[in-house]
């Protein structure tokens, strides 16, 4: 910890303790905070969760295929479900802005797609389009890379649900989470073996 820390700490809780209720002569001898769990709210983490999870999908593919962070990018979105179009409605200034995005459309149709490099967030794809910004070679190694990847992750998957020992011993709930995570590696790589075969074909 930085030495000046603590005493901008002790000086923010001596401003902000008598408006909390806090009483006390420093932060020091005050009890650690414990979690309200009635102040827990599953909507609202899984709606940051995804917002998270489309701005690293952006991101992602900037850096692995060398487009410039300040580069505008346009983006295209398919298998859009309805909490998708709930969640970008909410926060679609949030994510133009952290994802440096030009524009986000919503196809209906997946035919129309572009030719694009692709990432997911559940079963939407997140698709930024190729044509002057995208190397096709490039593309399809990145995808290759990730293909490989979630196979791996397959692999370790069913050999663990295929583990009797593991299945009568851990808890219902970690092995329906298992083989929840089993089911969404499923649909990921047939998404993206798609995607390569259609690349493949340019």
């Amino acid at each position: 910890m930085h030495p000046i820390m603590p005493f901008i700490t002790e000086e923010a809780w001596q401003a902000v303790a008598p408006l909390a209720g806090k009483h006390g002569d420093t932060i020091m001898l005050q009890p650690y905070p414990q979690a309200d769990e009635s102040k827990v709210d599953p909507a609202a983490e899984a709606e940051l969760d995804w917002v998270k999870q489309f701005i690293m999908g952006v991101r992602r593919i900037r850096s692995e295929m060398d487009i410039a962070p300040s580069k505008a990018l346009p983006v295209f979105l398919t298998q859009v479900s309805a909490q998708d179009q709930a969640w970008l409605d909410n926060n679609r200034l949030f994510l133009m802005t952290l994802a440096k995005l030009e524009s986000i459309e919503v196809l209906t149709d997946n035919a129309n797609a572009p030719e694009a490099a692709v990432s997911l967030v559940g079963e939407m794809n997140i698709l930024i389009p190729m044509a002057g910004l995208i190397d096709k070679d490039a593309e399809l190694a990145r995808l290759e890379k990730e293909i490989t990847r979630l196979q791996n992750e397959q692999s370790r998957l069913d050999g663990k649900l295929s583990n009797d020992s593991f299945v009568a011993r851990a808890p219902a709930e970690v092995v329906a989470k298992e083989r929840e995570k089993l089911q969404d590696i499923r649909n990921a790589l047939t998404n993206l073996e798609q995607q390569h075969a259609k690349i493949q074909q340019l």
